[in-house]
C-alpha cells in the first residue's frame, strides 16, 4: 500500500500510526565484533526456553534518527517540566513553537531493524509483552502488538480539562492554519535538532514571540501531548499493566535504555527481586546495571536482530 506525496512520488505506508515502514538493514549483524557476539551467545543461552518481556528505551530508536537523551553521544538537554507547562504561558508558547517543527520531523521517522526483530520475537510467541519508554510509535509501525506505551503516545494531544482526546495529525493542521509559513522559515534558519519527544531546537525569538498556541475545540481548555512530562506520574493502571507483563515473564530484557529515571528502572528491579534474570543490551552505564544477570556492551538493533535470528519460537 502506498501514499503519494507531492510531486508525485510514492512512499510505503507503515502500519502503525507514525508510519512509513521500512525494511531492516540486510547488514545488520555484521556489525557485531567477535566479543559482543560472544556476549550476546551467553544472552541467548540464558533466554532459550524462557518467555521474555522487553524493556525499551530512546537507544533503540537512534537508528532511525532519532537522538538519545543520555547516549554517549547525545547533546545534553533539560526538557519542560509539567509544572513549567501548566504554568508559564510563555514556556507553554515556546513548547508548542518546538514541537510543532518536532512533530513534522518525528512523524516521518521509519522502524529500524531492531523494531522488526522485537517484532519478529513477538511472532514467534517468545514474548510476554512490551514495555516501551518511547513514545515515538515505532514498535507499532513495524507490526508489534502488545505494547504498553509507558510514557504515552507523541502521536495524540489531551485537553487538560475536558480530556479529550484528539489526533497530533490534527492538531497540527490546525496550527499551521494559525501560523502559515512558520515552518518554512524555521527550516531556512538552518539545521534543527529533534529529541525524542518532538521537542525541537527553535531559537528564533522573534518566531517562538508570535507563534499562536490553539486550545481545545471542545471547552477551549488547555492543550498537552498525550505523554508523560518530567515530574508528571505515569497512569496507575499502565504501571500495573506492565508489572503484569514483567510476572508473567521469566526473563527480562532491557534494551536501549539507560534506566536512568525511575518509571523504567523500578521494573529490572522488580525482576531480580523476584529471582528472574535481567539481560541488559546498552553501550555504556546503566542505572540498573545490579541487577543484570548479563549485561552486553553492543548496538541495540544489531543485538535484537541476532536473539530474534537464534532463539527458538514456540
Amino acid at each position: 500500500m502506498t501514499e503519494t506525496e507531492k510531486g508525485g512520488t510514492s512512499r510505503p505506508v507503515g502500519l502503525g500510526l507514525t508510519g512509513f515502514a521500512s525494511a531492516p538493514a540486510a547488514d545488520t549483524l555484521a556489525k557485531l565484533s567477535d566479543v559482543e557476539r560472544a556476549a550476546l551467545e551467553s544472552a541467548a543461552e540464558l533466554m532459550t526456553g524462557r518467555r521474555l518481556v522487553l524493556l525499551t528505551g530512546a537507544g533503540l530508536s537512534t537508528d532511525s534518527g532519532i537522538p538519545d537523551y543520555r547516549g554517549p553521544t547525545s547533546v545534553p538537554r533539560s526538557p519542560m517540566t509539567y509544572q513549567q507547562f501548566v504554568g508559564n504561558d510563555q514556556l507553554r508558547q515556546r513548547y508548542w513553537a518546538r514541537n510543532h517543527l518536532g512533530w513534522h520531523r518525528l512523524r516521518h521517522a521509519d522502524p529500524n531493524a531492531g523494531h522488526f526483530a522485537v517484532r519478529d520475537l513477538e511472532r514467534a510467541g517468545l514474548t510476554t509483552g512490551i514495555i516501551t519508554q518511547n513514545v515515538d510509535r515505532l514498535h507499532e509501525d513495524a507490526g508489534a502488538r502488545n505494547v504498553i506505551d509507558l510514557h504515552g503516545r507523541y502521536d495524540q494531544v489531551i485537553c487538560l480539562s475536558c480530556r479529550t482526546v484528539v489526533s497530533r495529525a490534527h492538531l497540527a493542521t490546525v496550527l499551521e492554519e494559525l501560523n502559515p509559513r512558520f515552518l518554512e522559515l524555521v527550516e531556512a534558519a538552518g539545521p534543527v535538532e529533534t529529541a525524542p519527544d518532538a521537542d525541537a531546537v527553535v531559537e528564533q525569538e522573534a518566531l517562538i514571540a508570535g507563534f499562536r498556541m490553539a486550545d481545545c475545540e471542545i471547552c477551549d481548555g488547555m492543550l498537552k501531548p498525550d505523554f508523560v512530562f518530567f515530574g508528571e506520574n505515569v497512569p496507575k493502571d499502565r504501571v500495573a499493566d506492565a508489572y503484569a507483563m514483567v510476572d508473567a515473564a521469566e526473563v527480562l530484557l532491557a534494551a536501549g535504555t539507560s534506566l536512568t529515571v525511575m518509571s523504567g528502572l523500578r521494573f529490572p528491579r522488580h525482576a531480580a527481586k523476584n529471582g528472574k534474570p535481567v539481560v541488559i543490551i546498552n553501550r555504556g552505564v546503566t542505572r540498573g546495571d545490579d541487577t543484570a544477570t548479563v549485561k552486553v556492551e553492543a548496538g541495540v538493533s544489531e543485538s535484537l536482530t541476532y536473539l530474534a535470528q537464534v532463539l527458538p519460537g514456540d
